[in-house]
């Protein structure tokens, strides 16, 4: 007898898809390969994973008229891993401004036309390539997460975070780098995402390795044959 699948969206917890061939949202950007598995949401990467972004399909005809101008918006790099229930907050401050005496957002046609405006952009929320973010962790709005990173499950990530750090906790907390300085020095410097497919391909046994030494050698001779080329 077999079981039915809790999902209908996900096969299995194992793959996803991947997630610029599903964004609809016109201030989603999201680069080539980066994956959401959602098994255990059951919900598309724009319905479970971003929240409060104008442009998405209860606020798209409000987005198209114009009246709220330009919004932040969510950046994704390539080859990132979005795990199950990620949640990305966007749009800044809807209005709730701590600061002043009353949090409450007033509406102007029912308090009068003394009342401010307390909406405030936070800025994009960025997360570079080759990042891996764990299942129901929480990226605030306004946010860089560097090229690397990893975010652990159901970490609240409220302050940018420097590439190849590993990120864990409510309030997230980095608790370690990755690699050693130089390498990551030599990382940022290959920036392997942008390769093309084949010199992935032909790398493949150090990209699956620890090696990034062995790499960086390839990649220096890569570059040479390429600069006695364009001579």
């Amino acid at each position: 007898m077999s079981s039915k699948s809790s999902s209908t969206i996900f096969s299995t917890w194992i793959g996803g898809y991947e997630i610029n061939k599903h964004v609809t949202n016109p201030n989603i950007e999201v680069g080539d390969f980066t994956y959401y598995s959602g098994y255990y949401h059951d919900k598309h990467f724009e319905d479970q994973c971003v929240r409060y972004l104008l442009g998405d399909s209860s606020s798209h005809s409000v987005w198209e008229s114009g009246v709220f101008g330009d919004v932040d918006k969510l950046i994704i790099g390539k080859y990132c891993s979005v795990a199950s229930g990620a949640t990305f907050m966007l749009a800044g401050n809807q209005g709730h401004r701590h600061e002043w005496i009353s949090s409450f957002p007033f509406d102007y046609e029912v308090f009068g036309d003394k009342v401010k405006s307390g909406f405030e952009l936070a800025g994009d929320t960025v997360i570079g390539n080759d990042v891996w973010i764990g299942s129901e962790c929480v990226i605030m709005p306004g946010v860089t997460i560097g090229d690397g990173a990893v975010i652990g499950a159901r970490a609240v990530v409220t302050k940018d975070v420097e590439p190849y750090t590993i990120v864990v906790g409510n309030p997230g907390n980095a608790v370690k780098s990755r690699f050693t300085e130089p390498q990551i020095e030599m990382l940022l410097e290959m920036k392997w995402w942008n390769w093309p497919i084949e010199v992935l391909q032909a790398n493949m046994d150090l990209m699956c390795s620890s090696d990034i030494d062995g790499l960086y050698q390839r990649f220096l001779q890569f570059q040479d044959m390429l600069k006695s080329t364009d001579e």
